[in-house]
């Protein structure tokens, strides 16, 4: 029998292309795009705080690698409205004029944004939890998940091809108090993945994170025993925190005030949409002075030691309508932001010497639960979804590497740790690096996107013909000193190649000697001596940007 010479050519699959411009190797500016075939839609678009820096100016991502390559979003899609993952919109969408899908917070939030910059706001469209929509190659589902703020979702991302879960921001809480527990039916019906892109910020974490509904029941208990007036400093974005405070402040006997514009603004778009309906009426802050101190509880902004915030003003007697005193309580029901825990030491130092009794995370950590999984839930959702693949995004280094080795474990592939400016490839093989875009740091400055000057151009020499060094440092105080966390996270195109292994020694004996209050202090203090042992050991001094990240103790 003759064979015939037709040969039949499996269907190309096109590859799916992994882009992340933020919230990989730090915490925050949360930026990722897909595409395929030319079609790119971009996930989330947020900002950082950058305490290293003079004024701690905005960071927001570094869209100079997509017009080198090319590239402009068909649509920019949301999970949930925390600044690091919206923050940044207003400055970048502009770039693109591309519709903005949104869940109905988040879209309430980007509306303000968009109005306070003078932007039209017809391209932002709500999309509610659980809805499902099209972008090009695209199908896109919103699959509502648990976390610190109401309506965040997951997508599941589908082409022909592939199918891809991007988590976004999630934990597991079985009494979320605002919104339903996650519906593992749900996430069971998806299994298998192709493709899991998750949240790694708190992987290196054993257990399980804490309900909010266990922190609402420590708040009426805590609440109960506090004799005179009460502030409750928390996140203005943690809802369910607010709905906690002000419910146990009801049953206490308290009347309840609000204090900060970030605050009473989340309040106001909340109720708008139909949250917080019963929350308590809420007595002006004018007015407080006329209630006895034992009916008194006051929500406020500032847990992080903001030098302008609420808190800080009651601190330091600036408030114009209120003032604490002897035997009042101050309880801070959120956790430090690594770096901010010299800012928070010395309010709160401000706070004892006003006579306040403090509640917080190190004498009562009961008082507050992270948004973010720990590794019995990951391991949970992964069980629920099957993932075949692992990207870990969402963290710095330490995060993602201890993300990809629970991963393994679970005998999901996760051979590779993303960084911004890394073009990943997913395809029938896997995963693949497929070419580097180190990010120039850009700051908002004078109500503009502006380049970080790197710190050759902050001394004498400008615009080097020898390449650029980026350099991430993650630190965390010490009681003399500070100490560097993880891996050196250094990335160069500069024309000399410089030792890494005796940088880095070098690094840690000058960060253990350096007496700084701050990142800003710090990094004040590192630039001369970084400068003068680079000139040292390179024969062409590159162009230098370092960024100075506060990390967690391991």
């Amino acid at each position: 029998m003759l064979q015939s010479r037709v040969k039949i050519r499996p269907r190309r699959r096109p590859p799916l292309h992994f882009l992340p411009l933020g919230g990989c190797g730090e915490i925050g500016m949360n930026l990722t795009l897909y595409g395929q075939d030319g079609d790119w839609i971009a996930i989330d678009c947020g900002m950082m705080i950058r305490q290293d820096l003079p004024g701690s100016p905005l960071q927001v991502p570094n869209l100079s690698s997509l017009e080198s390559m090319g590239i402009v979003p068909r649509a920019l899609i949301i999970t949930h409205g925390h600044e690091d993952h919206i923050g940044a919109a207003a400055w970048l969408w502009p770039h693109w004029g591309c519709p903005i899908h949104a869940p109905p917070l988040a879209a309430g939030l980007l509306r303000a944004k968009f109005l306070e910059r003078g932007l039209a706001t017809d391209d932002i469209h709500v999309i509610e939890p659980g809805e499902a929509m099209e972008s090009g190659p695209f199908s896109l589902r919103f699959l509502p998940l648990t976390h610190s703020i109401p309506e965040s979702c997951a997508l599941l991302i589908a082409t022909p091809q592939y199918r891809v879960l991007h988590t976004g921001d999630w934990k597991l809480d079985p009494e979320p108090l605002i919104g339903s527990p996650t519906d593992e039916t749900t996430f069971r019906t998806l299994a298998p993945v192709d493709l899991l892109v998750g949240d790694s910020t708190n992987a290196p974490v054993p257990g399980h994170s804490r309900s909010e509904g266990e922190v609402a029941r420590a708040l009426e208990r805590t609440l109960a025993e506090c004799p005179g007036r009460v502030i409750v400093t928390c996140f203005a974005s943690n809802l369910a925190r607010v709905l906690a405070a002000a419910r146990a402040a009801a049953r206490c006997g308290r009347r309840v005030s609000l204090m900060g514009r970030s605050m009473e603004r989340m309040v106001g778009i909340a109720r708008s949409l139909g949250y917080l309906d019963d929350l308590p009426p809420l007595v002006p802050v004018r007015d407080l002075g006329y209630l006895p101190p034992e009916e008194v509880l006051v929500i406020a902004t500032g847990s992080q030691g903001e030098p302008r915030a609420a808190l800080s003003r009651l601190a330091h007697g600036s408030h114009p309508h209120f003032e604490l005193r002897p035997g009042d309580s101050v309880i801070f029901s959120a956790k430090a932001i690594p770096g901010n825990e010299r800012l928070i030491e010395r309010l709160q130092r401000a706070l004892v010497r006003l006579g306040v009794i403090l509640y917080h995370e190190q004498n009562h950590p009961e008082l507050h639960a992270s948004g973010h999984p720990a590794q019995e839930e990951l391991r949970t959702f992964y069980d629920w979804v099957k993932p075949r693949h692992l990207l870990p995004v969402h963290g710095e280094h330490r995060h993602q590497q201890a993300h990809c080795e629970l991963a393994e474990a679970l005998g999901i592939h996760a051979p590779l740790i993303p960084t911004d400016g890394d073009l990943i490839r997913f395809d029938q093989n896997g995963l693949t690096l497929e070419s580097r875009h180190p990010q120039a740091p850009c700051i908002i400055e004078q109500d503009a996107v502006t380049p970080l000057p790197s710190l050759a151009d902050i001394g004498e020499r400008r615009h080097s013909r020898h390449g650029s060094l980026f350099l991430a440092l993650p630190v965390v105080p010490r009681e003399q000193g500070w100490a560097r966390i993880g891996r050196l996270v250094l990335d160069s195109s500069a024309s000399t190649v410089l030792d890494e292994d005796a940088f880095a020694d070098w690094l840690d004996e000058r960060l253990a000697d350096m007496a700084a209050e701050s990142l800003m202090e710090l990094r004040r203090e590192l630039h001369p001596p970084l400068m003068q042992y680079l000139m040292r050991h390179m024969r062409h001094m590159p162009d230098v940007h370092l960024q100075i990240l506060a990390a967690e103790p391991p």
